[in-house]
């Protein structure tokens, strides 16, 4: 490394942070995407009825069980011709992303209204509350504090695995990396300073994640 070049970074960096904003963008509209469904996929896995919880079932177990990366390819080539008649990179990135982000949310929606003690249940329908009350009102807030911390090392999960977007050349970090690695035949440079923008999104996330715990538990206590 003792030619290292930083000139092509500096000539890069643009084009990089071009592609960090993709990254970004992409994983929060994924993430919270994701979340909606995984909500639907979550109560669905916790229903009474055969013919609702086993398809829900199957649906984590594909997405929690198979690679991102195969998972990818099936949507861009696939699926999203199927519903569009064309292929659309940021359209296949988002729903891929989307519904691979839903079955791991729907099981953090799963075990965070689990781990609300049926006592309360029970307490909430003796007072006349219907369940939907019950669980709009008393479940779903407790558990949703509980769910923070996942759903927060869920999105630093979904960034890093953004970088698998690349294969279907949507235009994230890897992109760029991959593009700066070609035109100069450099391997230090391209991925180590990706490594690096990766690693600060990560860090900035995990520690606004970990401030915002103790904001929540702080106000649990006050209370």
């Amino acid at each position: 490394m003792s030619d290292f070049r930083i000139d092509i970074i500096l000539y890069y960096i643009p084009l990089l942070l071009k592609g960090t904003l993709l990254t970004i963008g992409v994983s929060i509209v994924s993430i919270c995407l994701g979340s909606i469904l995984g909500l639907i996929v979550g109560f669905g896995r916790m229903s009474r009825h055969a013919y609702i919880r086993l398809p829900a079932a199957c649906y984590i177990n594909f997405f929690r069980g198979t690679p991102l990366l195969v998972q990818i390819l099936l949507v861009h080539f696939g699926v999203v011709p199927l519903l569009i008649d064309r292929t659309d990179v940021l359209f296949a990135a988002i729903l891929s992303l989307t519904l691979n982000s839903a079955g791991y949310s729907a099981e953090i929606f799963r075990a965070g209204i689990q781990s609300v003690e049926r006592g309360q249940t029970e307490a909430a329908l003796s007072l006349g509350m219907t369940r939907r009350q019950t669980m709009r009102y008393i479940i779903l807030p407790q558990a949703i504090k509980r769910m923070i911390p996942a759903f927060g090392n869920e999105f630093i999960v979904l960034i890093k695995d953004s970088s698998l977007l690349t294969i279907i050349a949507a235009k994230e970090l890897m992109y760029y990396a991959n593009l700066m690695r070609g035109q100069y035949l450099r391997i230090w440079e391209p991925y180590l300073t990706a490594a690096i923008i990766y690693l600060i999104l990560t860090y900035t996330l995990s520690k606004l994640l970990n401030w915002w715990e103790r904001r929540m538990n702080q106000s649990g206590e006050s209370h």
